[in-house]
């Protein structure tokens, strides 16, 4: 069934290191000698199983993007950003390729309301074994305010949000495309980081999805969870006006 829980195992996460509010802590990926587990490395881009597991029936694991602790999208040069998202496509596309998981989920946190609790940058990719993930989430939810499109990709605002309120989408053909995925997501990240509600924004969660032929990106701008999702699982989403607003922002920056 649609929307079942994951179950978390409490014990596993005890010990679990800290660094996004109190970052002065020890950061496990800094300390690259005492990585284990690790499943393939380019240069300073390691990924590597999760050590700390704590969904049950999944195999959780970590892709270290850089050694620049305080690294991410918005930051890196646009050479260096194409390649962090080449090579977790790779490994992301290596445990679809598994065929040992029901649905297998790559995903980015940033912030102190991304759901992270790591600031050195990484991202998430997760095997999950009996559960499809595309029982919840639709073509739907990628489509609506057009803000830029040519034959490789295509970007929009969702009209019909997984969670809202803004949620950018960013779909590529095939794989070949991967670098036109990544400089589009560096040039919104870097919009909503410094000019998006007045540079307020300090957290973002990037997901990624295989859907039929295409690749998506959404870009979630992250906030307090509105009442309406935790409590009924409404999302909500701006106005036509406004969001036609945010699409000629991004425009004037691609």
């Amino acid at each position: 069934m649609a929307n079942q829980p994951l179950v978390f195992d409490f014990n596993t996460a005890q010990g679990k290191p800290e660094n996004i509010k109190h970052p002065d802590d020890y950061c496990p990926f800094c300390d690259v000698d005492h990585l284990t587990n690790v499943l393939a490395q380019e240069d300073d881009r390691i990924w590597l199983v999760n050590k700390f597991r704590t969904l049950e029936d999944t195999m959780q694991t970590v892709l270290i993007e850089s050694s620049d602790h305080n690294g991410g999208p918005s930051t890196y040069s646009v050479a260096e950003n194409r390649k962090v998202f080449e090579f977790a496509f790779r490994c992301w596309h290596q445990m679809i390729a598994s065929n040992q998981y029901a649905s297998v989920v790559m995903y980015k946190n940033f912030g102190p309301l991304s759901g992270g609790s790591l600031r050195h940058p990484h991202f998430q990719i997760v095997g999950l074994n009996h559960y499809d993930v595309y029982q919840n989430v639709g073509v739907r939810n990628f489509t609506g305010v057009t803000v830029s499109t040519n034959d490789d990709r295509q970007i929009t605002l969702s009209t019909d949000p997984i969670i809202g309120f803004v949620e950018i989408n960013v779909a590529i053909t095939n794989e070949k495309k991967i670098d036109e995925l990544a400089d589009a997501v560096q040039a919104i990240l870097k919009y909503l980081l410094k000019d998006y509600m007045h540079g307020s924004m300090t957290s973002y969660n990037l997901f990624f999805y295989k859907i039929y032929s295409r690749f998506y990106c959404k870009i979630v701008p992250r906030y307090a969870t509105s009442p309406y999702y935790v409590g009924y699982k409404i999302a909500q989403v701006q106005n036509m006006p406004r969001l036609e607003e945010i699409a000629d922002e991004i425009r004037q920056r691609l």
